[in-house]
């Protein structure tokens, strides 16, 4: 019944649902009765997943729209198609997003810093922008943005990547006080590493591989789990798993402490070749 389940034929829309987390927080929201709108560049992708969702949550309906959120036409279809479906949505969950882990110097200029900020901080800004008059309409939404402790601490090697994740939370405590006023609240979610294929090409280069053990990394489920709770019991910002809270703090605090001991326990991992200054 819906008075016993606040979800139920709710609308809501997941970016970045073709794997990861993005396809666990779907499911999740399937077995709680929302109507599911599902988008990511993999069609195919989404269409295997909506015939799950099938099967596994009757009771659930889905709609998919592949969409390049890094093109503005079809982040605006994917908007358009979205309302037109219900004639509401009810939920965003802005997920949509990659990394690319190198020095800076390293990085291509269009496929690893403007690729990367357009999908991380660009896309999903835009996209809350498109979707705001109708939640400012009806009184009422909720905006979950997955972000990452590297929006709370910025490591060697995610210089692009953290400046996203900054920029996102960024927006997000600004907005979340713009629409409170129209009944509509905005989480910012933290999570530390993520069993997902992010995960998996990080750490296929040695330089930049994350000292972290695989038994250490949040499995997707307990991720979805957390962005679910958040539409209904929405918080300013939660950071996962806890002691990454304490870390965060460390690097606000004692940003001398968490300097040295990024410099021993993480830079000394990435064995950085230090090239000789050249002679005059």
């Amino acid at each position: 019944m819906t008075g016993t389940n606040p979800l139920n034929g709710k609308v809501v829309l997941v970016t970045g649902a073709s794997s990861g987390i993005g396809e666990a927080t779907v499911r999740e929201f399937a077995r709680a009765g929302a109507w599911v709108i599902l988008t990511a560049r993999r069609e195919e992708r989404l269409r295997a997943l909506a015939d799950r969702l099938r099967a596994e949550s009757p009771q659930s309906e889905s709609l998919v729209v592949r969409a390049d959120l890094t093109v503005p036409s079809e982040l605006d279809t994917l908007a358009s198609q979205s309302l037109a479906w219900r004639g509401r949505v009810d939920v965003l969950v802005n997920n949509a997003g990659f990394g690319r882990l190198r020095w800076l110097e390293e990085l291509d200029p269009q496929a690893d810093v403007i690729a990367q900020v357009s999908l991380d901080l660009v896309a999903p800004t835009l996209l809350t922008r498109a979707l705001l008059p109708a939640m400012m309409h009806q009184g009422s939404g909720s905006i979950i943005n997955v972000a990452s402790v590297a929006a709370l601490i910025a490591a060697p090697t995610y210089t692009v990547y953290s400046a996203a994740k900054y920029g996102l939370r960024g927006m997000s405590e600004a907005l979340r006080r713009e629409v409170r006023p129209f009944g509509i609240t905005v989480s910012l979610l933290c999570p530390g590493p993520v069993a997902t294929e992010f995960g998996q090409h990080v750490k296929r280069d040695a330089r930049t591989a994350l000292a972290v053990a695989d038994r250490m990394r949040l499995p997707v489920e307990y991720v979805a789990q957390r962005i679910v709770r958040l539409a209904t019991h929405p918080r300013r910002m939660v950071v996962i798993p806890w002691y990454m809270g304490w870390l965060a703090f460390i690097n606000a605090h004692a940003a001398g402490l968490a300097d040295a001991l990024i410099d021993r326990y993480y830079v000394a991992r990435l064995r950085r070749p230090v090239r000789p200054p050249r002679r005059a």
